[in-house]
């Protein structure tokens, strides 16, 4: 009997181990859960990176969501309209107004615009800023050229990019410090509007003549 009791036990097993190793024919729901595959996504940069707003100029800008001027409501309304309520730009607003490049601006379909902050014209002497802006076609010329299509991030700003003027404008630099045309320190950029990216920038930009 006990050979016959051990012979038993053995066969079955045997079997067990049997319909373990056909995958086809034993029950699936008995069968052990298989390891997560681990897979690896390559990392890319957040679209919150692209919305950063960088420079000490920045802190001029008003907090308060419910103020024209903050980056909030700037990022909801086309750019001359969002730079009519920026403190930064009033002399910028007053003198697009004058070259009537405000619904140019506004229908632009996706700029960038280097925008000169009032410190910047202040430091035009008055009698040739008053000359300029009597003068509408060279106000216009220098206002365009500080215009580049296209949406320009921080991570495409630095080259040599042509403007609405008809010149080229480089910029150099990375990270959160740019030049512009090795004149002009960005002092707030990445500023959103709805068509466009600002970079407030500390110097008035001249197009070559």
């Amino acid at each position: 009997m006990r050979v016959i009791k051990f012979t038993a036990v053995t066969a079955t097993a045997l079997f067990s181990i049997s319909l373990a190793a056909c995958g086809g024919d034993a029950d699936d729901s008995t069968a052990a859960p298989a390891a997560p595959t681990m897979t690896t996504a390559a990392a890319s940069p957040s679209p919150m990176m692209n919305m950063v707003n960088f420079g000490p100029g920045c802190a001029a800008v008003p907090t308060d969501p419910a103020n024209k001027g903050s980056f909030e409501s700037m990022a909801q309304v086309p750019v001359a309209t969002a730079a009519s309520g920026n403190p930064l730009l009033s002399t910028l607003v007053s003198a697009v107004k004058q070259a009537g490049l405000v619904d140019s601006l506004n229908t632009a379909d996706g700029i960038t615009v280097f925008a000169p902050t009032n410190d910047a014209f202040g430091r035009i002497p008055e009698a040739d800023l008053k000359k300029v802006l009597a003068d509408k076609k060279t106000l216009s010329s220098i206002l365009t050229f500080h215009v580049v299509p296209g949406k320009l991030t921080p991570a495409d700003l630095a080259g040599t990019h042509k403007t609405l003027q008809g010149g080229e404008v480089t910029v150099s630099g990375s990270g959160q410090q740019f030049k512009v045309a090795d004149s002009a320190s960005v002092i707030c950029g990445n500023v959103q509007t709805a068509n466009a990216n600002v970079y407030i920038i500390d110097t008035v930009l001249m197009p070559q003549s």
